[in-house]
């Protein structure tokens, strides 16, 4: 039998073979470089998952699919390789969903495998039987349905060809029988794209724009970090000696050491990067499609430069000019257009090279503003804020103030960390204080802002570099939805450190209920034992931090026992209900009320 081998050093079948479907489908895994697979172990899968030992391959037991998919994503946004989630038919697939949706709107390279129920019983209502494909059509790049066991290799590999190719999640769906039998096949070799920094035409017409414009400022996106491309970003900016701020959600697509980075746009982001992006004339957005959310005003501040020119680089056609109006737009990848430009910059003057200096202290003024402001912003001073400490300090004593919590959390930060933040109101503040120095450190949910995100990614991320500290940011009602993956940490040996911001109350949607509906609450308490109790029930440790001075402490100590000794730690911190600004002040409306019996609701 002829033999080829893996960059891992692993041997994979070369030229056509007898083997068995469930053989086609782990040879093909190997030969795309999957190690690690994450999910819950299911029959209709359990002939393929017999030999992944033996190929070199780990499956990952979850607590519950969702998590697993999560894993799968953070797995993939730390390593650049796919991350692989697999599940029983039905109920096992379904759980995944939302997970899914995180992933494809994070543009990350995840394979879906959902084995379905057997040919001979499609269509009878047998169990566990579900129609799978239409469940993740909206959230995929590309569906492959094994419709013949001698095309397992065939889609197999195709679905992980196309999850890079297409930059996001595919699924590849078997039917439970067809891992069963004998074909003749051959193993394809993995395809990938050697993409390049765009048209001829549109780059040029983009350097022209450049050499003029007198206040340019680059938006660092996704785009940058997934193309390994932030150098190439920073020596465009040196070159410009623009500002550049991270689009919403990516605080890792440049260093915040630099003296031209300047935070990140959208909600609860820096003040700085909006107030500076506003006087820009011309806009390089790099590998940012601009969503709608991460362009919203904040802080008072509708900051988008409305006649500015948009220069936007992005690896899919699709997304150039979707939301904003643009000038020029490149389909390339960011890190090769950003070289094109600087290239094409390098021996001209620009009419920026007159005013760089000055640009320069005008950032740095904007940048320390920022800074001392967030220093001095020790609580929300809203009048609901206000009540609310009153309150808690006359309850519970001087429980802690969000935003102090998040400043000492940030100092206390070891280096080359990463971190997973949860949606909601804490975990959205963090964006401002936040700070990473290379790329593939910073995940969140991203525009889907699903809940129970933050504990599972950040184990995924952890199994993908192991050498590198890893924390989650979660609020309580979030950490409900996902607290027992801890289980899978400890169970595996995968140790994280996970900061619970225990406030008690769905903080996000609460202040949607304070300013728009006169402090009418519902639904949004959450009364709840120890999450720090409950985490050492699940064999982590679990500190409770109830002074500003033990945050640092705690954090220090729960790094070092997770990289030291391979200890997960769940750290509880007991913070007011104060809140922040809310997010989804855009959508909604004071109420309007006609029927008499609900006059007093307005």
């Amino acid at each position: 039998m002829g033999e080829k081998k893996t960059a891992d050093g692993r041997p994979v079948v070369s030229g056509q073979q007898k083997m068995t479907p469930s053989e086609a489908f782990v040879e093909t895994l190997v030969a795309n470089g999957v190690t690690d697979i994450f999910g819950i172990m299911g029959s209709a899968f359990m002939d393929a998952m017999d030999i992944f030992a033996p190929a070199g391959i780990r499956l990952v037991p979850v607590v519950h699919e969702q998590g697993a998919a999560h894993m799968a994503d953070g797995y993939a946004r730390v390593s650049g390789r796919h991350g692989v989630v697999i599940g029983q038919n039905g109920p096992g697939i379904s759980n995944c969903v939302t997970a899914i949706a995180a992933a494809y709107w994070a543009h990350s390279p995840v394979v879906m495998i959902t084995p379905e129920a057997g040919t001979m019983g499609t269509g009878l209502g047998g169990f566990q039987e579900a129609n799978q494909l239409p469940m993740f059509q909206e959230f995929t790049k590309y569906q492959a349905h094994v419709n013949n066991p001698k095309r397992m290799a065939e889609y197999t590999a195709r679905a992980f060809d196309r999850a890079l190719s297409e930059i996001g999640p595919t699924q590849l769906n078997i039917p439970r029988d067809h891992f069963y039998g004998e074909i003749e096949t051959e193993i394809p070799d993995p395809q990938r794209l050697d993409r390049g920094p765009g048209g001829e035409k549109s780059l040029a017409e983009a350097a022209e724009l450049l050499a003029t414009a007198e206040f340019p400022v680059i938006i660092s996106g996704g785009g940058v970090v997934m193309a390994d491309g932030v150098e190439e970003c920073k020596a465009l900016a040196e070159r410009l000696g623009a500002p550049v701020v991270n689009s919403y959600q990516h605080n890792d697509s440049f260093p915040a050491s630099h003296p031209q980075w300047c935070g990140p746009l959208g909600y609860q982001g820096s003040k700085a990067a909006m107030k500076l992006i506003s006087q820009a004339d011309v806009v390089i957005a790099l590998g940012t499609r601009l969503g709608p959310f991460g362009t919203l005003p904040q802080h008072g501040m509708d900051y988008w430069p409305k006649n500015a020119k948009i220069i936007q680089i992005d690896a899919d056609h699709k997304m150039l000019g979707l939301v904003k109006k643009i000038t020029v737009g490149i389909c390339g990848d960011a890190k090769a257009a950003a070289a094109a430009l600087t290239d094409r910059l390098a021996d001209r003057t620009l009419a920026c090279d007159a005013t760089r200096e000055e640009r320069a202290a005008r950032t740095k003024a904007e940048k320390d503003a920022w800074e001392q402001e967030l220093s001095e912003w020790t609580h929300e001073k809203d009048p609901y804020s206000l009540d609310m400490i009153a309150e808690q300090e006359q309850e519970d004593g001087n429980w802690l103030h969000p935003r102090q919590v998040l400043r000492e959390l940030e100092k206390a930060m070891p280096p080359r960390v990463m971190v997973s933040t949860d949606i909601g109101n804490i975990n959205s503040v963090a964006h401002s204080y936040l700070r990473f120095e290379e790329p593939r450190s910073f995940f969140a949910p991203m525009s889907f802002g699903n809940c129970g995100y933050a504990l599972p990614t950040i184990i995924g991320a952890k199994a993908a570099a192991m050498d590198r500290p890893a924390i989650a940011y979660a609020g309580d009602g979030a950490w409900g939805m996902s607290m027992v993956e801890i289980m899978t940490a400890v169970r595996h040996d995968i140790p994280v450190t996970a900061v619970v911001f225990h406030n008690r109350q769905w903080g996000a949607e609460k202040k949607n209920q304070v300013d728009f509906y006169n402090r009418r609450f519902v639904a949004g308490e959450l009364e709840s034992e120890s999450f720090a109790g409950i985490a050492q029930a699940m064999g982590a440790e679990g500190i409770v931090v109830e002074k500003l001075e033990d945050v640092g402490p705690a954090l220090q100590r729960a790094v070092d026992a997770q990289m030291n000794e391979g200890r997960t730690t769940v750290i509880e911190i007991m913070c007011t209900r104060e809140l922040g600004d809310p997010f989804r002040r855009d959508a909604l409306q004071k109420p309007v009320r006609y029927l008499e019996k609900y006059q007093d609701y307005v």
